[in-house]
């Protein structure tokens, strides 16, 4: 694996599934495995999941760790080729990332969407620059448009839930919020879903569409209740409008998930990836009930990562 930023990168999504699923059993099976390697962890927005599953897992590996979180511990960047800094930007990304190819043998990024150009958005502004400039392999911590070690947690989490010689039902379904979220976990989840042999429907309120470069054929159902009928999982999550880009279309039904609602499924398991708004996305009965596998979800984002980061290592070393 040269990169990691979509399920693109991925060779065999069930190759590296299996590898998450026997690291987990042996964390330390491959702990000189990164030795006197570097791997630079740059944040240029909040984590908590991310930033210490990723930690755990590049220790995990024998690998140094780097973390700089950019944002608020680094000078102000500048993204725009050929700007004239005379402002409040100190240093310009391309030199950031130059200065990082001399100190990281790895460089994992952390970049939210905007929320303000769709366009910059849509064509990964800030990420892309990474990959342009980066002379190390690059890996996403979450981008404007895709999570995908977030998505690799969840697909190993739904192979370990799910034993039956059926295609599991999945739905992917729209929660409310207090303001508007970024696409990137509910691109994603559609994304790697359509890789794993399972049936996934999305459900959201009308005016919220993902885009379709990543839902491409998948069902879409606008009321609730029907998508929810028989699901085996549940993944709920927020995101704002993508036609009337990060716009909040009023919603007049009642969207958050509860026990009452779950009654319709087939005892299904639900998943968030959090942080969660509880009682706003998800009631505080489903989230502490039973059917929650979401602490086991957030669990597995360790050995997402440390799978990515043990096939990086293999091509280093090559």
């Amino acid at each position: 694996m040269k990169k990691f930023t979509s399920v693109s990168d991925v060779e065999n999504l069930q190759e590296i599934i299996k590898k998450a699923l026997q690291i987990k059993e042996n964390p330390l099976s491959e702990s000189e495995k990164g030795k006197g390697k570097t791997i630079g962890l740059v944040f240029l927005n909040s984590s908590l999941r991310t930033r210490l599953s990723s930690q755990i897992a590049a220790q995990n590996l024998g690998l140094n760790v780097l973390t700089l979180n950019a944002a608020q511990e680094a000078w102000n960047l500048e993204f725009a080729d050929g700007a004239v800094m005379n402002g409040d930007t100190v240093e310009h990304i391309k030199d950031a990332i130059e200065v990082l190819n001399q100190y990281c043998d790895i460089i994992a990024v952390r970049c939210f969407a905007g929320m303000k150009s769709k366009e910059d958005d849509v064509n990964e502004s800030i990420l892309s620059q990474f990959e342009q400039h980066a002379k190390v392999p690059v890996i996403s911590l979450e981008s404007a448009t895709r999570h995908p070690l977030q998505s690799l947690a969840d697909c190993i989490t739904i192979k370990e839930n799910w034993q039956e010689n059926r295609k599991p039902k999945v739905v992917l379904t729209w929660a409310p919020h207090i303001k508007p979220i970024a696409h990137a976990v509910g691109n994603s989840f559609a994304e790697w879903m359509q890789e794993m042999d399972v049936d996934l429907v999305i459900t959201n309120p009308e005016g919220y569409d993902l885009d379709k470069n990543f839902t491409k054929n998948v069902k879409v159902i606008h009321d609730q209740d029907e998508a929810l009928k028989d699901a085996d999982f549940i993944y709920v999550k927020n995101w704002s409008s993508f036609d009337d880009y990060a716009a909040m279309p009023e919603v007049k039904e009642n969207w958050m998930l509860t026990n009452e609602k779950l009654k319709n499924t087939n005892q299904a398991k639900v998943m968030h990836c959090l942080p969660v708004r509880r009682n706003v996305e998800l009631s505080d009965e489903v989230m502490d009930g039973e059917n929650s596998i979401i602490y086991q979800q957030a669990k597995n984002r360790i050995f997402s990562a440390q799978a990515v980061f043990s096939e990086i290592l293999d091509e280093l070393n090559s």
